[in-house]
């Protein structure tokens, strides 16, 4: 089980808060050393290829998976076959909701965007132990409202900035997350591709490699294959 403490990546959705991006990480290490065994005796352990879906839109409910490594995306497809990832989920998060006792259909879908290992309680086992185990339906309670939190942020996102804002916000918070401090600058690893930038943002490959060259000719940032360098933080962030 993911130790809150633990020095893993955030996950990443649009938000004009930063400090709320990764709530709900901690999902069940709260729990005691007994409890979070009991949750162990009752999942499964199971491995996902980089790439490979974890469950589809439109699929019965069956449980959830609670991310121990790598990185799980959530995404939604219109009737066009367009898609909107939703967010990144990572370690110590779970996805599968919103619901978890394994009723109804799944409104979106998921796949891994690296080699994940996850832990798997299907919907009859977090039945029994939210009964048997009061802190693990606290846990469930909690982790459903930052869920919430996340789902209403972007909304909030989608509904009240434009394409370019969201850009330059999910550029802000790629920077909190995932960025370096060298000097004036900061650098962000090129793990995320224009494709994935694109379905974030709710834009095209092309408008989002037009705008990017745009902010490297007003000097805001450059982009390598390798990584992003924000050099006026700032001015991206007005």
């Amino acid at each position: 089980m993911i130790d809150p403490e633990d020095d893993a990546p955030s996950a990443i959705y649009l938000s004009e808060y930063l400090l709320e991006i990764n709530e709900g990480a901690g999902f069940l290490a709260g729990l005691c050393a007994d409890d979070r065994n009991a949750v162990r005796r009752a999942g499964a352990r199971c491995a996902v290829k980089k790439g490979e879906g974890l469950f589809f839109q439109g699929d019965a409910h069956t449980g959830v998976w609670i991310v121990e490594s790598g990185r799980i995306r959530t995404f939604y497809a219109g009737p066009s076959g367009r898609e909107i990832t939703l967010a990144y989920w990572s370690a110590g998060h779970f996805v599968g909701g919103p619901e978890v006792f394994g009723v109804g259909r799944h409104v979106w879908s998921a796949d891994a965007l690296e080699d994940c290992q996850l832990l798997f309680l299907s919907g009859m086992s977090m039945r029994g132990l939210v009964r048997s185990i009061p802190d693990v339906a606290i846990a469930v309670i909690q982790g459903l409202v930052a869920k919430g939190k996340c789902y209403s942020a972007l909304i909030q996102m989608l509904g009240t900035r434009t394409v370019s804002e969201r850009l330059r916000q999910l550029l802000v918070i790629l920077a909190d997350t995932y960025g370096r401090h060298e000097g004036d600058t900061v650098v962000i690893d090129r793990s995320i591709t224009y494709e994935q930038v694109s379905s974030i943002v709710g834009a095209t490959r092309q408008w989002v490699t037009q705008s990017l060259d745009k902010l490297q000719t007003e000097g805001i940032l450059t982009v390598s294959r390798k990584e992003i360098v924000i050099h006026d933080l700032e001015r991206l962030e007005e």
